[in-house]
């Protein structure tokens, strides 16, 4: 009988031996996880991908932790949400510039305490380990070929974006402008509005209202679209004056669908997402082997116009809901 006894103290004693042991397992696996974040430059619907992508990627990685922050337009919001993020142990941060000129120095910083990458928009001239997204210089190429289908005759036109000194924006107005070159295309003038989608679709009213022949209107950035096409209903020119933006709003696919808007260069920001939260986990593993040389991972941009609108609807819709 007291062997019995002692023999089953023993086996309890290693049962919770085991038990300790396998906590203290989960503790340090639980220890390891690497935290990531990716930062939005501003709060438009153009992020909702990017974030699917994120959390896909966040499934996949057993050892990550990825947190999606999205910042009001500003500069200044960017290196709050960057300083609590780093404060917090995050050890990779995926950011998409606002001001990539003066944010340099801010990035550096960042640089020199976790692993940065920019995407979306980028900073060539920081220390950022690589860009990804899009080559904006190219898609702004593609932008321009159709606003010359939209206007063969030539027109003049008016662009509208968040910021000018954002690179993204920078790249596609130069796209836009090589494309044009040579034909009777002329830029009336680029108008900005820090990402306030109240006031983008102001810019747009009073454009309509400043230049009475303008041919076409022109968005350079997500929220952009649906502001001009909002503006042009109410003036009751829908149809009357072209409009070709840049990405997938709900409400510009729509207006696609009806033909208020002539065409639309479509981004991969659920790319963005998938593939930062990727990169940044295998450089902070060590292995730098993602990095083009070049530094700059471009996710490759798509024209839609009514005769695939319905098929990249449809694309579009099932990643939402599958992912």
């Amino acid at each position: 009988m007291r062997l019995n006894r002692i023999s089953k103290l023993i086996a309890v004693a290693m049962s919770m031996m085991l038990l300790a042991s396998c906590s203290s397992a989960s503790n340090k696996t639980e220890a390891k996880k690497v935290k990531l974040a990716f930062v939005t430059n501003n709060p438009s619907n153009f992020w909702v991908l990017a974030r699917k992508g994120t959390e896909a990627a966040d499934k996949e990685l057993e050892n990550a932790e990825v947190e999606f922050q999205i910042a009001d337009g500003t500069a200044a919001d960017q290196r709050r949400i960057a300083d609590n993020l780093i404060t917090k142990g995050v050890m990779g941060i995926a950011l998409s510039p606002v001001d990539p000129s003066n944010q340099t120095q801010m990035i550096n910083d960042m640089a020199q305490k976790v692993v940065v990458i920019t995407q979306d928009s980028d900073a060539p001239d920081s220390n950022r380990m690589a860009y990804i997204g899009t080559d904006n210089l190219a898609s702004g190429k593609q932008a321009g070929d159709l606003i010359k289908h939209a206007l063969p005759d030539g027109g003049k036109i008016v662009l509208f974006v968040g910021r000018k000194d954002a690179q993204n924006a920078k790249d596609r107005l130069e796209g836009i402008q090589q494309a044009i070159a040579g034909t009777k295309i002329q830029i009336l003038d680029v108008k900005t509005d820090d990402a306030d989608e109240v006031r983008a679709k102001e810019n747009a009213a009073d454009m309509i209202v400043r230049y009475p022949d303008v041919s076409a209107l022109i968005g350079l950035w997500a929220y952009n679209g649906p502001a001009i096409v909002s503006a042009l209903k109410e003036a009751k020119k829908l149809g009357k004056i072209q409009v070709v933006c840049f990405d997938d709003d709900p409400a510009t696919i729509a207006a696609i669908m009806d033909g208020s808007v002539f065409g639309t260069i479509v981004q991969q920001p659920y790319e963005f997402g998938y593939q930062a939260v990727h990169l940044m986990n295998s450089i902070i593993a060590g292995d730098k082997s993602g990095i083009p040389a070049s530094k700059q991972r471009f996710i490759p941009t798509l024209a839609v116009t009514k005769m695939n609108v319905n098929d990249y609807s449809d694309r579009v819709s099932k990643l939402r809901v599958d992912n």
